[in-house]
């Protein structure tokens, strides 16, 4: 029976270990992003939060969020927001207008392509 509760104390903390390294990982790329993203620090600054991150891991990850933890939560909406507006512009340029969908339906009728009633049924999806 000892060695039932040995093995599970191992598991238990294998699995804490292993939920700390994931966490720890998910901090790291989350500064190393945030780090390139902000335009305002130079290279050599960059360069510098580097180099601290990959010999002083854990003080310069808790530094790091002390002091620029408010700017990184910043930038990281100010991206979010821009890659909306990016998508939102790209599906407007895709989809087209319902005028444009309208004619292109009324050239297909005049073309007899479509009948009325299907030009119909086009022209009040367009307008849906």
């Amino acid at each position: 029976m000892p060695e039932f509760w040995s093995a599970l104390g191992n598991t238990i903390w294998w699995a804490f270990s292993f939920l700390v390294l994931i966490s720890y990982l998910m901090v790291l790329f989350s500064v190393i992003g945030d780090l390139f993203r902000d335009r305002e620090l130079s290279g050599g600054a960059k360069a510098v939060w580097i180099f601290c991150l990959i010999f002083f891991t854990f003080i310069s990850l808790l530094v790091y969020l002390i002091v620029r933890g408010k700017g990184m939560n910043e930038r990281a909406i100010a991206q979010v927001q821009q890659n909306k507006q990016a998508a939102d512009s790209y599906i407007r340029s895709v989809a087209g207008s319902p005028a444009d969908e309208i004619a292109s339906a009324k050239a297909l009728l005049d073309a007899g392509t479509i009948t009325a009633d299907e030009f119909a049924s086009l022209k009040a999806k367009a307008l849906a």
